[in-house]
């Protein structure tokens, strides 16, 4: 093969990556969320809990003498207790960025519909990121407010503030929020100048009470440089860096939905009303669960936690662990 057309498509790729990459690639701004600075929200540990049956189906209105609640294996008192006739909080975070162009239509179609599936009592926010995180509607249960945010969606900026944008809401939008919360964030997942590094991040969404369920999509890069640039390419070297980019992004978002005892999912823009769907039904049958920690629950050690419930062959899925510091949240 003719090594010109290769050298023009490796050019390609790399003029995308270099648009949609920030400057100063691979250093990290430090902030505050260090792992020796993390802060629990309150004195009250909360711990979201997913119970199904062996199987898959949720298992509901299960009261509140069928859980036991375990920190570093011994037994503490349940002081709170919601289910999911409770409401919840929802933080709807759409990534707005240059490289979400070609599904951006088809993210805000999808995110539409999922808020016909929220229930009145439930209460919702729209913000979009880029290089900034803008809220679109403050937290509201009034269906047309919400779709006309998802519809005044833009693209502001050449960065992904990705991490920004949910660091922003675990730490300050949804921190002092009482309750069931959660965050629904859409991306591809491939930050570019956030200021909270990625173990920031991580330590922030471990030590909070708040799911984050991600729905990683990924862009076809030439697709991607038809709609930005109007140039069309074959497919050749340089994609595999992109792949590995998008790889190493989709293990990241996979990560902070594991720490939060959230759900990471994956698929194409066709994909988008069933994964709704399914958020939708898993936090409906979501249970809240508080203790409040003594002597050593305030050390700054990170301590397990563990949910146990008296219904034979049921699987539970939880919050893991939290870390908290002297001194309050």
């Amino acid at each position: 093969m003719n090594s010109k057309p290769r050298r023009r498509m490796a050019s390609t790729i790399g003029l995308l990556l270099l648009c949609l990459s920030r400057p100063g690639a691979g250093r990290d701004f430090q902030e505050d969320a260090g792992p020796g600075r993390i802060r629990i929200e309150s004195a009250l540990v909360t711990v979201p809990a997913i119970v199904r049956d062996g199987e898959g189906r949720f298992l509901t209105g299960l009261p509140p003498e069928s859980f036991r609640l375990f920190e570093d294996g011994n037994p503490v008192p349940v002081s709170l207790f919601l289910t999911s006739e409770d409401p919840v909080k929802i933080g709807l975070l759409l990534d707005t960025s240059r490289s979400a162009t070609t599904v951006r239509k088809k993210i805000k179609k999808a995110a539409e519909r999922f808020l016909v599936q929220v229930r009145p009592r439930d209460m919702v926010m729209v913000a979009g990121f880029d290089s900034e995180m803008r809220e679109l509607c403050p937290f509201s249960s009034d269906p047309r407010e919400l779709k006309d945010a998802i519809r005044r969606a833009r693209s502001g900026g050449a960065y992904t503030r990705m991490r920004d944008a949910v660091h922003e809401l675990v730490r300050h939008r949804l921190r002092a929020a009482t309750g069931r919360k959660a965050i629904v964030l859409l991306s591809d997942g491939q930050d570019q100048g956030s200021r909270v590094p990625a173990g920031g991040l991580l330590d922030a969404v471990a030590s909070s009470n708040t799911l984050v369920y991600t729905i990683f999509y990924t862009v076809d890069p030439q697709e991607l440089m038809r709609e930005l640039f109007g140039v069309a390419t074959r497919r050749q070297s340089g994609a595999a860096e992109w792949r590995e980019r998008e790889k190493q992004a989709a293990a990241y978002l996979e990560k902070l939905s594991d720490l939060s005892a959230g759900r990471f999912y994956s698929g194409g823009a066709g994909d988008f009303d069933r994964i709704f769907r399914q958020i939708s039904e898993e936090l409906r049958a979501q249970y809240l669960l508080g203790f409040y920690p003594e002597g050593k629950g305030i050390d700054g050690a990170t301590h397990s936690l563990v949910v146990g419930v008296d219904v034979p062959g049921a699987i539970v899925r939880s919050r893991r662990s939290y870390r908290s510091a002297p001194g309050g949240p």
